[in-house]
């Protein structure tokens, strides 16, 4: 799922072949007037590109990394650019050794150098890596130290002057032990600068196990709190969070189905779902009020999504987080039952009042997969960087769907990485 934002294709750039293996999500970074791509190529190599946004040809730089892309959907590649113009760039890494790269000259991708550390603890079992701006610009990494089921979150920060990393934190955010680990949405910066993370705690690698759905903000990631205002001290456990809804395991929650949103009064909504009494998997809004997190049902589907196991898992429901748009609040979302569509949502209740369907936020001719091969879908990842103007930019290529990470028989035939620049309408 993406943006709320309708878009309409102005222009498309080739860029290059890549493994269609497994749907291991790509990155897109605009800086200024310079753009920057991460994608496994051909002979599923970890590969930068870059070009100038007037240029229609890519400078191509195949990183000098041993480990191939394999099956796993986990490892996902990330990009920023330090306030010095240094690009950086993480990834390929699934409870593997941090692999991290930074050029020696800004903006120049052929002196891309590989770092070997960043801390150089804590750094042996990394996953799901990520870049993101502090509040006075500086770069912070975080990513999860361990395993499903008993990991920590890491915060970095980076003084670009001296080409340094150290930790943001001196503990982790969350710490489950080997008991649990979460797995967060965010940081999400709200309208008022604010940093914005929920979570779900997860018993061990069986994604049917995720329960308590938890959240905190912080003004400048160092010192965290309550929806309600109350300090709370890192490292956060699952007895010491702000709990928004105490979901047990088993009880239909799943990470990477939880979104941070805001409503027209920037108050903050966590989108999720669980069962309700009948058993049934039904979206909810949480929203922060004055006297603590009111829970909302905003949907009565007739449908439940009994999911388990470990693994990267095909989602029979995703949604985008609560927008304030045009004067209203509105929620996208896709279902295996019950399609897509976008509501309008009354913002008292946050239950639909008006309904678009079928939605999508790309156009419907590049919605649709072009490969010959069986089991293919349709991936996208949108520019985490900063376009100028109106334009948005995004990456399109086809892979197999997601097959809980495991080796198939043959590699499919390699599919095109294609850049998209889209008008907001």
């Amino acid at each position: 799922m993406t943006t709320t934002v309708d878009l309409r294709e102005q222009t498309s750039l080739e860029i290059a072949d890549v493994w269609a293996g497994t749907p291991a999500p790509f990155d897109c970074y605009t800086h200024g007037d310079h753009q920057f791509v991460a994608f496994y190529d051909a002979e599923r190599r970890l590969t930068v590109g870059s070009r100038t946004l007037e240029s229609e040809s890519w400078t191509l730089v195949r990183l000098p990394e041993d480990r191939r892309i394999e099956w796993d959907a986990h490892n996902s590649l990330v990009l920023a650019v330090d306030s010095a113009g240094h690009l950086h760039v993480s990834g390929n890494m699934h409870v593997h050794p941090l692999k991290y790269y930074r050029t020696t000259e800004p903006l120049a991708i052929d002196t891309l150098e590989r770092v070997d550390e960043m801390v150089g603890t804590d750094e042996q079992q990394v996953t799901y890596p990520q870049f993101l701006r502090g509040p006075d610009d500086e770069l912070v990494f975080t990513y999860r130290d361990g395993y499903s089921g008993g990991g920590n979150w890491l915060y970095n920060v980076y003084d670009a002057s001296s080409r340094e990393w150290e930790r943001l934190l001196s503990e982790p955010l969350t710490y489950g032990g080997d008991a649990m680990n979460a797995y967060p949405h965010g940081p999400v910066v709200g309208p008022d600068g604010t940093y914005h993370v929920c979570w779900v705690w997860r018993d061990h690698g069986g994604a049917q196990t995720n329960h308590d759905l938890c959240y905190a903000r912080s003004p400048d990631l160092r010192e965290w709190e309550t929806s309600q205002g109350e300090p709370l001290e890192v490292p956060i456990d699952i007895n010491s969070g702000d709990l928004v809804d105490p979901v047990p395991p088993y009880g239909g929650m799943i990470n990477n189905n939880t979104k941070i949103g805001f409503d027209s009064e920037d108050r903050v909504i966590i989108s999720y779902h669980k069962f309700d009494h009948e058993g049934n998997t039904q979206l909810y809004n949480a929203r922060a009020e004055a006297n603590g997190w009111e829970i909302y049902q905003t949907t009565d589907w007739d449908y439940r999504w009994a999911f388990g196991g470990g693994g990267t898992i095909p989602f029979d429901i995703e949604f985008d987080p609560v927008e304030h748009e045009n004067g209203r609040l509105t929620q996208t979302y896709e279902h295996v039952e019950y399609g897509t569509g976008k509501w309008v949502l009354e913002e008292e209740t946050l239950t639909p009042t008006d309904w678009y369907s079928p939605w999508h936020t790309y156009p419907d001719d590049l919605r649709e997969v072009t490969s010959d091969y069986p089991g293919m879908q349709v991936n996208w990842a949108e520019d985490s960087g900063d376009a100028p103007g109106e334009t948005q930019y995004a990456l399109r290529w086809e892979t197999l769907e997601e097959n809980r990470d495991r080796a198939r028989a043959d590699d499919p035939p390699a599919t095109t990485l294609t850049l998209y620049a889209f008008d907001r309408q």
